[in-house]
């Protein structure tokens, strides 16, 4: 007899489980009206079985079913599909594979798990034609994943930038409308529940350089690793050098880049100057923007939130929802395609962006022309330019915005300028996009 209902085995019921159990227990009738099944949540994998849960006041049935044994839903034969939601690497992945090797499709919020495993897990759900879907895993509620496979499946992406990370998209809001530093801003963050007691994956980049390793991986179709995306956090931005970015037209964005020219691939997180004139510069708040340019496509954008609740509950059920309809047409597994593109990583030479300096250097005549000579020797022009004194000590303050140059230039300069004595300190070098 044909299967009816389709049972899921939910993983974890914190934040965004509860989310999940929401969405399917309230939107019976549109599951059943886009699958043709029922769904249900048959188990629930928790760690701690006698902990309060509100969500069993709402719904009584829900105490009967958690458990805190993995057995009770990757070795029982009721479980079709397994949604995890309960985040880490160990022991999740083990969790996972088992899952795949009983034949059971899967569907995760895990980027870290994805960034650091996804390959051997694509690799394994292959092996046993079952579903992995990960929407959840890089913006929440933006369904910037299936596009990048199905939307753009017969384009080629050559450039993919955006706010990944809304945490650091909060902090550095707040620092740019209010004037204000970034300690105290990530404070207020923490105790908003923004940031997390320890913020260092969101303020140095950690989990959005988590989430460029994934949409480059499907972007290019090339398996980039976790190692190979050049990161840089937020931690050292001040408000002076937000201050003289919006005087020169700019927002600071902890953006993440990766950009495919003829093969050769590059993949960064680092706080960008961003020129008003780009719609990321606009983009404030704890929300999410991704852009993705397609050679056929131009230029499209996705927005949304990134976080939360119900926005990455969404994304789950919406892969519950393709996997279900997956299994009615007996496709599962068929429709993953893994990376087949040999990874070219590009060198510095041909890494191009402008660049934000900002100097303090002896206010003397002739300092701005040593320096504007010293760079002009390495390929490197200037587009903007901006002194004023700095202090009582007879130092001046030099903001620099670049035209296009080569990292392995720009990294030969900043060499060089550290060494001259008209030079006091390196304040700042941020990349620069936009205004064009």
């Amino acid at each position: 007899m044909e299967k009816q209902v389709v049972r899921v085995g939910l993983m974890g019921l914190g934040t965004v489980g509860t989310g999940v159990v929401r969405l399917v227990k309230e939107h019976q009738e549109d599951l059943f009206n886009q699958t043709g099944l029922g769904i249900e949540i048959h188990k629930i994998l928790v760690q701690n079985k006698t902990k309060p849960r509100g969500i069993s006041d709402t719904y009584e049935d829900i105490a009967g079913i958690i458990t805190d044994e993995p057995d009770d839903l990757l070795k029982n034969p009721e479980v079709d599909v397994i949604v995890e939601v309960m985040g880490g690497i160990n022991p999740t992945k083990e969790y996972l594979l088992t899952a795949l090797e009983q034949g059971k499709n899967v569907v995760t919020a895990n980027k870290d798990l994805m960034a650091l495993h996804g390959g051997e897990i694509l690799r394994k759900a292959t092996e046993n034609s079952c579903d992995v879907f990960y929407e959840a895993s890089v913006a929440g509620g933006i369904p910037i994943l299936r596009a990048l496979v199905e939307g753009f499946s017969s384009d080629r992406i050559t450039k993919m930038m955006g706010i990944v990370n809304g945490t650091t998209n909060y902090i550095l809001t707040k620092m740019s409308q209010e004037g204000a530093d970034y300690a105290d801003v990530l404070k207020e963050a923490q105790a908003l529940g923004y940031a997390e007691t320890d913020p260092t994956s969101d303020v140095e980049g950690l989990d959005a350089a988590r989430k460029m390793a994934i949409l480059s991986t499907l972007g290019f179709r090339m398996p980039m690793n976790l190692d190979e995306v050049n990161v840089k956090g937020i931690s050292s931005v001040s408000k002076e050098d937000i201050a003289y970015g919006k005087k020169l037209g700019y927002e600071v964005k902890l953006l993440g880049i990766a950009r495919c020219d003829d093969g050769e691939v590059e993949v960064s997180v680092q706080p960008t100057m961003v020129h008003k004139s780009h719609a990321l510069s606009s983009i404030n708040g704890v929300f999410n923007a991704v852009y993705v340019y397609g050679e056929a496509v131009g230029e499209t954008m996705f927005y949304g939130p990134g976080a939360g609740e119900l926005p990455t509950a969404t994304a789950v059920v919406s892969d519950l929802v393709t996997t279900v309809k997956n299994m009615k047409l007996g496709v599962s597994g068929r429709g993953m395609v893994a990376p087949y593109k040999e990874k070219r990583l590009k060198p510095d030479s041909k890494k191009y962006s402008k660049i934000f300096l900002r100097l303090i250097a002896a206010d003397k005549r002739g300092v701005l022309a040593q320096i504007t000579q010293l760079m002009a020797d390495k390929n490197i022009s200037l587009d903007q330019v901006l002194q004023q004194p700095f202090g009582t000590s007879g130092q001046a303050e030099i903001i620099m915005v670049t035209h296009l140059a080569a990292k392995s230039d720009v990294d030969e300069v900043m060499m060089l300028l550290r060494d001259l004595d008209i030079i006091h300190e390196i304040k700042s070098c941020y990349r620069v996009e936009g205004g064009e």
